[in-house]
């Protein structure tokens, strides 16, 4: 019996070449089989699950973006219930609103002849805290005063303004007497006040 070497030298041309192309055929079935086929499939694989990291980072993004646009909105809501807060406070400090009172007209340089703080009046959404001021001075001192309560932090009406004649004091300065009520107001708590 011949060798399969034997065998395969005495085969014409055309069969040596078959023969090869037979065991070309088979290696490359069995490379594509056991080594191709798993590359592609862990190729895919990867690819799928780039895809879907991306999609997450997407996500992620667009939640970020979210987030920050809320927390800034968040921001600026509580700034301006802090501003809020401070034109129509929850309590009435009355003592603070005594005292910005006292200070706007010492700064415009009025006397102050009386401070008369009258009883909260009860409305639906707010409460009213009215204060009687009797005041002496200048006009002009008188109108820097209204100004400037006008730019005090906190929410205050000028009510009932009675002005009396100009007159002249012995040391030859004209002043007048202006009664007024200042009226702030202040947020209802809640029910069960």
């Amino acid at each position: 019996m011949a060798s399969l070497e034997d065998r395969f030298i005495g085969l014409p041309v055309w069969g040596k070449g078959l023969a090869l192309v037979v065991v070309l055929a088979l290696l490359g079935g069995a490379y594509f089989a056991l080594v191709h086929s798993s590359v592609s499939t862990d190729l895919q694989s990867a690819q799928d699950k780039q895809k879907q990291l991306q999609d997450q980072i997407r996500d992620a993004e667009r939640r970020e973006k979210q987030y920050l646009e809320l927390t800034q909105e968040l921001a600026n809501r509580e700034t301006a219930d802090r501003q809020n807060r401070r034109i129509l406070p929850e309590d009435a400090e009355i003592a603070a609103f005594l005292q910005d009172l006292n200070r706007v007209a010492e700064l415009s340089g009025l006397t102050i002849r009386l401070v008369e703080p009258r009883p909260e009046q009860r409305q639906e959404l707010y409460s009213k805290i009215p204060v009687v001021l009797a005041l002496t001075g200048r006009f002009h001192q008188m109108t820097k005063f209204f100004y400037n309560v006008s730019k005090l932090d906190r929410a205050i009406s000028m009510e009932n303004i009675r002005m009396t004649q100009p007159r002249q004091l012995p040391s030859g300065e004209v002043v007048i007497d202006v009664d007024v009520r200042a009226t702030t107001y202040r947020r209802p708590r809640g029910e069960g006040e």
